[in-house]
């Protein structure tokens, strides 16, 4: 598993600098599906350029970034084109019934199942977490992104015996359920 769980993105250079680090080939070969389907809001809207340069400050050339709105499914197949796979915040409920909707579940699982990368950003990263009903089913309990005190920074236990929160500066790194860290304060 390559999962990275944040409330804002690459928000520090320790967040971008660790993503950056499960890359497997350099990152003008890397390819990534957009995903900015949970942004149904003005406010979540106005935010998709900077999800976008997300991926463009790490190197990955905007030639190799595809926009994908989960409005049909996508098999594994067609997903596992991409190295990365950028799930954006907004409305995780709208996000994770389009998911769930698309049949885009079975492919996806698949693709983090094989080492495929997940960014998770606010509405993207919870989509994983117990609090939503119907959820990816990665972590086994509630997470709760933009909070004001977070958890402290080093390895987390599997299965998690509390809620888990994070700051706008802290990522929930998975790499498999032995290896679970937060970063950042």
């Amino acid at each position: 598993m390559k999962v990275v769980l944040t409330s804002c993105g690459l928000e520090t250079e320790t967040i971008k600098n660790t993503f950056i680090n499960l890359f497997e080939k350099d990152p003008d070969k890397m390819t990534a599906l957009f995903i900015p389907t949970a942004a149904i809001y003005p406010d979540a809207i106005g935010v998709l350029p900077k999800c976008m340069n997300d991926l463009l400050k790490c190197g990955i050339p905007s030639e190799n970034i595809v926009v994908f709105d989960l409005h049909r499914n996508m098999d594994f197949d067609e997903l596992s084109k991409y190295d990365i796979v950028y799930l954006c915040g907004g409305n995780p409920s709208y996000l994770l019934e389009r998911i769930n909707d698309s049949g885009f579940f079975a492919a996806f699982k698949k693709h983090v199942d094989n080492d495929g990368i997940i960014l998770g950003v606010s509405a993207g990263s919870m989509v994983f977490a117990s609090n939503m009903e119907n959820n990816l089913g990665l972590i086994n309990t509630n997470l709760y992104v933009h909070c004001g005190a977070g958890e402290p920074e080093g390895p987390l236990t599997y299965p998690f015996e509390k809620d888990v929160a994070l700051t706008n500066n802290q990522a929930m790194i998975i790499r498999s359920f032995d290896n679970i860290r937060v970063i950042g304060s």
